[in-house]
């Protein structure tokens, strides 16, 4: 049996563990759970610890009431269960619709892509400002991050083309909202590390397996990310 196979058939022992000690009144021994599951304390054992690393049981030694060792007891974690699934793509597609109807949907995604874009990339110490190449590599590498694949054509102020996209299938249906939002984490970078070179434009899907940006001179000076913008951000 592979790992995660063996990992998905514990998880059903492991749900009926955290119910009994939800509903439990008070904390919860190995015997005591190993009773009501009907499973041995052996396996009661192995599932606990593996609870406990997760974070969703909290293991701790009881008072001593007499003689004896005091016993070790277990309890839920407090607050909401950290585990099952997430519906990030779902909440994507909420936000992106609703963007989209607003009078300048991709102006306002580009402005949200600005403000972000300053914040993520590779800060430059005051008051030295990057060349040409220096402020590509900064841009590829945070779009490297942010999972986008890029490849250089080899001219540091050419252009750059994006092998993946990780909002592929919400780009599909999303293009006129994302892509510029795209544009905008790639402008507000620039900007940030005052760099002498801007991303102009953003071809979405202009090669089968790749988006374009161009990438030019700048045409008048970057102005970077004010300080209060990145302390909010970072909140």
């Amino acid at each position: 049996m592979t790992r995660t196979a063996q990992a998905s058939g514990d998880q059903p022992r492991r749900q009926a563990m955290l119910e009994a000690l939800r509903s439990s009144g008070a904390p919860l021994g190995v015997t005591e759970l190993a009773e009501r599951l009907g499973i041995h304390p052996n396996t009661v054992r192995f599932h606990l610890d593996a609870l406990v690393a997760e974070g969703l049981v909290d293991r701790r030694l009881e008072e001593p009431t007499g003689r004896g060792r005091p016993r070790t007891v277990h309890t839920p974690h407090p607050g909401m269960d950290r585990g099952g699934r997430r519906q990030y793509q779902l909440l994507a597609k909420i936000l992106l619709g609703q963007l989209s109807t607003a009078p300048d949907a991709g102006a306002a995604a580009e402005a949200a892509g600005r403000n972000w874009g300053g914040y993520l990339v590779e800060q430059i110490p005051p008051p030295r400002q990057p060349d040409v190449a220096e402020a590509t590599q900064r841009l590829n590498a945070m779009m490297t991050d942010l999972g986008f694949a890029p490849e250089p054509d080899g001219d540091p102020a050419g252009r750059i083309r994006l092998r993946h996209c990780p909002f592929l299938e919400l780009a599909e249906e999303y293009s006129a909202t994302l892509c510029p939002l795209h544009l905008g984490l790639m402008r507000g970078a620039l900007a940030e590390i005052h760099a002498p070179i801007e991303a102009t434009r953003l071809e979405p899907f202009a090669e089968p397996d790749a988006c374009i940006v161009h990438l030019s001179a700048s045409r008048r000076p970057n102005v970077g990310t004010r300080p209060h913008q990145r302390e909010q951000r970072s909140t």
